[in-house]
Parts: C-alpha cells; structure tokens; sequence
C-alpha cells in the first residue's frame, strides 16, 4: 500500500485554548496546557490505525485523536517530555517508510478578517462552535488550510502570538478550518502567526505530491 505523508506537524506546547479544545472534543486521552503534541495526516485514511499502534507499542505518547475517513487519516498524540512525542515521530516516519521532508507542503487556502461583526452573525457562528463564544464587535479570523491537519499549527501559533479567543478547529476533511475571535488588533496580530506558521513549514509541492 502507498501512503502519502499530508500532515506532520510537531507542537512543541499546547497553548491553553487548545489543549482545552481538544479536551472537550476529542474521544481519546486528553490533553493538558504545556504538553508537547504531534499531529500526522496520512491518505489512505484507514492506515491510520496501523500509525497509532507503531507508535503507543514504541513510546510512552497517548492519543487524543484518531480520525479515519475515505480518504485521509489523522492521528495526533501528547505526553509532557518532548522527547517521547518526537520518538513517536520518527517511529512513525520509519514505520512509514517515508521521511518528514516527504510531507505535503501545506498552503492557505483562504484567510479573511470580518471587523465589528454583526450580533446576528455570531449567534449563528456560536451555535456551530465548541469553542469560546464570538462577542457582537469582535473582529473575526477565518483560515482554511491544506492539508487540514495545519490548522492545528496555526491555532497554536496565533494564540502565542496574541490575546486572542479560540472560536472552533476543524483540523480534519478536504481542508482545515480555523476560527479566531478577539479585538482587532489581536486578532490582527494573531492572523499574521497563523498565516505565517503555515507559510513557513516545508514540505513537497502539491503537484509533485500527486502521482502521475
């Protein structure tokens, strides 16, 4: 079987918002603020299982998400000493046959800031969240990414950089979905991480990625 590496991003420290975002969305063991993560998007998607199994057998790492679909899989796994996280990387890529230069080089997709947005608008925004509400003025933050597992990288650097509020993730599906909430000026701010988070991970362009 062929796999394609789309996703291998390490998280050297949860930010607090998102370690509380998968914690109340995952399934798996849940993450703490701090703890070092990695997340790994592989298509085809049900070869993630095999992923999950090399790593937890080699390392002491624990799994918040598993996600199989038709056509990508995601995993990603935490534990408070980085090392253990980046062992379970590097089983990864050997059980993977595949080396991390190998991975999808991601790109932003869309990015889009709404300023003093409407309050009809966030009600509708915050009954399809699992985040921190968007308040009636806030300026909001959208970003889609490719592969989707990035999102999850821009999430982490956007709330480093800036007082923002995490609003939803969608780090899985055709492309990665990002909601940021917050003053201007953060969110500006935080956008500008994201963004650049994203821009700065290398990887294999995506028309050379494909097979001919």
């Amino acid at each position: 079987m062929s796999i394609k590496l789309r996703t291998y991003t390490f998280l050297d420290a949860l930010q607090p918002q998102l370690a509380t975002f998968i914690g109340k969305t995952a399934r798996g063991f849940l993450p703490v603020p701090g703890q070092a993560s990695l997340w790994v998007e592989i298509a085809p998607g049900i070869a993630i299982n095999r992923v999950t199994d090399a790593a937890l057998k080699a390392t002491k790492v624990q799994p918040a998400v598993q996600v199989v679909e038709r056509a990508f899989g995601l995993l990603e796994v935490h534990h408070h000493d980085q090392g253990e996280v980046l062992s379970a990387g590097s089983t990864i890529l050997k059980h993977l046959e595949l080396a991390e230069e190998g991975r999808l080089r991601p790109r932003v997709v869309t990015n889009q800031i709404i300023r003093a947005v409407e309050p009809y608008q966030t009600q509708i925004i915050n009954r399809n969240s699992a985040g921190m509400m968007v308040l009636p003025g806030d300026s909001l933050f959208i970003l889609e990414t490719e592969p989707a597992g990035y999102a999850t990288l821009a999430a982490n650097e956007a709330e480093k950089a800036a007082q923002i509020s995490l609003v939803n993730i969608t780090p899985y599906g055709a492309f990665g979905r990002l909601y940021l909430s917050g003053p201007e000026a953060e969110i500006d701010a935080g956008a500008s991480a994201a963004i650049q988070a994203v821009q700065n991970v290398t990887g294999v362009e995506a028309e050379k990625f494909v097979d001919k």
